[in-house]
């Protein structure tokens, strides 16, 4: 029996021929990462460890990005904490303010990642690199603190499902579409502790961008992670970025999956998640008349360049509605440069949104951006749970930059479609 392209790189990293579903394995680590909240908490348990450094100061990362700029005396000591032990440890990729970024979209872009390499991160969107044709899952801070010390982790080999994307995409339809289409399609647990792996001819039709916001969300479906093919465009990134040396994997032709779904992208929509959870999910033309007080647009999953263009051509030379807040974060520095020099942030600002640092902020209800008990925010994020971004009484509606953008314009849930500009 063959194996899948995560079996077969967990499979190199453990020192195995071969790994089947359900067996556990001691696999060395590339990467450890985690952020300002995270890492906190993984120092203690690194402390009992014994250790008095980390396995490697290039590949252990920390990311101050969840409470930053600091919002309050807690987070402020929470990222002290963290920047002691990182200059402690001569952590060489650690990352502050003013050079920071929120973590996904940053480990990417500075080429800290590569495809084919097994990545940990005390955060649940870790999953994010496997745009890359990596093996990258989300861990706890016990075990990105072993990590630390020791540069390996155990893991279950997680059995797949195999997603034949095929098709090509319609106007205003981007990966977030693609990916709320499949977890409204298969449920929050429908691919527990699985693979979600991706192929057919229908990928290349998605941009980088568009893999890394798909990948991104794949713990949504309750996956370990999520994993794309190590193709020409992956290759161009991966290069473009990086002076690493990578590894290629690809699955065996008789490698065994617990289930195949074909999407065609060419009947997808513009796709909103409503309230509560991710799999709430609706077409646009399904979602009634919603009014809204909040748009934010940003996070791990869309902060990427391509999300900002996207919204900003819609929003160009438009006002958003008089009662609708507009919150536009990119994701790291560099996409906050790109943006100015591209003129968006003037779009944006005459548009009457606002333009903040990278920060993960308003996303887990950190800050800049909380909600009060009864509004209502279209978000570009990844979770909409009770409270997510707020008061337990306000609600949270999952869309892409495009229908974000276009429903800051309305007031309401609207169709980007319908709205105007030429995002794509």
């Amino acid at each position: 029996m063959g194996m899948t392209m995560t079996q077969k790189i967990l499979a190199n990293h453990a020192g195995l021929d071969t790994v089947v579903p359900g067996q556990l394995i001691q696999a060395k680590l590339d990467i450890v990462m985690g952020n300002d909240i995270t890492t906190a908490v993984a120092l203690n348990e690194f402390k009992k460890t014994g250790a008095t450094e980390v396995f490697d100061t290039e590949k252990v990362v920390i990311v101050l990005d969840h409470f930053t700029p600091n919002k309050d005396i807690k987070a402020a000591e929470q990222c002290k904490s963290c920047r002691t032990f990182a200059y402690d440890m001569k952590v060489k990729n650690f990352f502050d303010v003013g050079k920071a970024g929120i973590e996904h979209a940053l480990l990417p872009e500075q080429g800290i990642v590569v495809p084919g390499q097994v990545i940990i991160g005390a955060d649940s969107h870790t999953c994010t690199y496997g745009a890359l044709g990596a093996f990258s899952t989300g861990i706890g801070s016990t075990d990105m603190a072993i990590g630390m010390a020791t540069g390996e982790c155990w893991f279950k080999v997680p059995s797949a499902i195999k997603f034949n994307i095929v098709g090509k995409k319609p106007p205003h339809v981007s990966g977030k579409d693609v990916i709320l289409h499949i977890i409204g399609k298969i449920g929050v647990d429908g691919a527990l502790y699985r693979s979600m792996e991706f192929t057919g001819e229908g990928i290349q039709e998605l941009t980088m961008d568009d893999r890394f916001t798909i990948a991104n969300m794949a713990i949504e479906a309750g996956a370990k992670n999520g994993i794309f093919p190590i193709d020409d465009a992956c290759i161009a990134y991966a290069k473009e970025h990086s002076q690493k040396p990578f590894d290629s994997y690809e699955a065996d032709a008789d490698a065994a999956y617990d289930e195949e779904i074909t999407i065609d992208l060419s009947s997808l929509q513009p796709t909103v998640s409503f309230p509560h959870l991710p799999d709430n999910t609706r077409t646009i033309d399904n979602v009634g008349d919603v009014k809204i007080d909040q748009v934010v647009i940003g996070s791990c999953t869309n902060g990427r360049i391509d999300d900002m263009a996207i919204a900003a051509d819609i929003l160009r030379g438009k006002k958003v509605a008089e009662h609708v807040r507009t919150i536009i974060i990119p994701a790291t520095q560099e996409i906050y440069l790109e943006c100015i020099r591209r003129g968006y942030v003037t779009d944006f600002i005459e548009a009457g949104a606002i333009f903040s640092m990278p920060t993960c902020g308003p996303c887990l209800g950190g800050h800049m951006g909380i909600l009060a008990a009864g509004e209502r925010c279209v978000s570009t994020t990844n979770r909409n749970f009770v409270g997510r971004m707020g008061h337990v009484e306000s609600e949270v509606y999952l869309a892409s930059p495009a229908v974000a953008a276009a429903s800051a314009i309305a007031g309401k849930i609207a169709d980007p479609r319908k709205i105007g500009g030429n995002a794509e």
